[in-house]
């Protein structure tokens, strides 16, 4: 039976993830595939294995990730988020340098909606003096 040492749920813009953290050797799956081939690119899935090399723990955890919504920069974030949620639970003390490097911290920008009578959020119609 496999057992979690952690969950954790990261969200960014409209992306969620839930993270499982288990014992292991640093393996790190997303929704079934490696990371590097979920995430092709590096700046990416290097984003998402920031909060383990900040807690110098990216050898002792293995890392199931099942993530929905949002697109692939969104996803990546709440990876990250979610990897950082976990980590904090099973050892608290990394909590600290986690908050320090803004990890815990949920980033809440959305994209603005649209308004009626305008074509975008901002963007009005064009005006015609005649």
């Amino acid at each position: 039976m496999v057992r979690n040492l952690g969950i954790g749920t990261g969200r960014r813009k409209t992306a969620v993830a839930r993270v499982y953290l288990r014992d292991g050797n640093g393996k790190v799956i997303v929704n079934g595939l490696e990371l590097d081939k979920y995430f092709p690119i590096a700046e990416m899935a290097g984003s998402v294995r920031q909060p383990l090399i900040v807690t110098a723990s990216d050898n002792k955890f293995d890392i199931v990730i099942n993530v929905v919504g949002g697109g692939p920069h969104g996803q990546a974030g709440a990876c990250r988020h979610g990897i950082a949620r976990a980590l904090s639970q099973v050892d608290p003390t990394s909590s600290l340098a986690l908050r320090n490097n803004g990890f815990l911290t949920r980033d809440p920008r959305m994209v603005e909606r649209k308004k009626y009578g305008q074509r975008g959020a901002r963007r009005r119609f064009q005006f015609s003096k005649r």
